[in-house]
């Protein structure tokens, strides 16, 4: 199956659907808010429209998840070996407070794990990506981009703009550094900034849904680091029978 799929196609889908939405980005647009009091703008549904007719256009043999799609019951979902995982705009609140740091996600998923990730951050044109076996990338260059040879002297921590929980400041505050420099970025950019080096730990002991993870932790993976479950530190899994992410750290 695998084969058959061309990164530089999912890549060509984020462009396009980016190009769409900045249209909207750069002028006055209104709100909604979802039954869960999450926002949805028009960039959401646009978004999601482009990507998931042009996926189902060149792959219409795999399966779609998305956040704004209707929910697919588990009992049909769990029979999928192959699917899309898809955040149309994640990191919404960013969108709409226009400081850029919203982002397009695309994965493929193989059973439970994440095996191809676009992630593209159309506001800042930073275009992150990685299939299994082929390496992770930014606007081209191999990750990570820079490493951190003595954590122990000072840590580079990303922690979210918008949902800093006090779980996950506590723990960064108990990290075995001298140094701690901490960095707020919205949306998954925060896990792209980690397999980027930029970062070197990211702790999210708050909710988030697997279509907010998948497609940067297929980027976290080919960059030779992981996205591991807080609790006993075993790789993050998808298509749960619940869509909710356990707390997780990423490093």
């Amino acid at each position: 199956m695998l084969k058959n799929i061309l990164l530089k196609d999912v890549v060509n889908i984020a462009n396009i659907a980016g190009n769409e939405i900045m249209k909207i980005y750069n002028k006055d647009f209104t709100v909604e808010y979802k039954d869960d009091k999450s926002p949805l703008t028009e960039a959401d549904t646009k978004s999601n429209e482009i990507i998931c007719n042009s996926l189902e256009e060149l792959y219409s043999q795999i399966p779609i998840l998305s956040e704004e799609n209707k929910v697919i019951p588990y009992e049909q979902r769990k029979e999928w070996e192959y699917y899309w995982c898809i955040d149309p705009i994640d990191g919404t609140k960013e969108f709409i407070k226009k400081n850029g740091e919203f982002t397009i996600n695309i994965a493929l998923i193989h059973k439970d794990k994440p095996i191809l990730g676009v992630v593209y951050a159309p506001a800042l044109d930073d275009m992150y990506c990685a299939q299994i076996g082929k390496g992770a990338f930014k606007n081209g260059e191999r990750l990570p981009l820079k490493k951190n040879e003595n954590q122990t002297k000072k840590m580079y921590v990303v922690a979210s703009k918008s949902h800093l929980s006090p779980e996950t400041q506590a723990f960064i505050d108990a990290l075995d550094t001298q140094e701690v420099e901490q960095i707020s970025k919205g949306s998954s950019l925060k896990l792209c900034m980690v397999a980027e080096g930029v970062a070197d730990i990211y702790p999210r002991l708050a909710s988030t849904m697997e279509w907010d993870t998948a497609a940067a932790d297929a980027i976290v993976r080919e960059s030779g680091k992981m996205t591991y479950r807080f609790e006993n530190e075993v790789p993050l899994v998808y298509n749960k029978e619940n869509l909710l992410n356990p707390w997780f750290v990423v490093k």
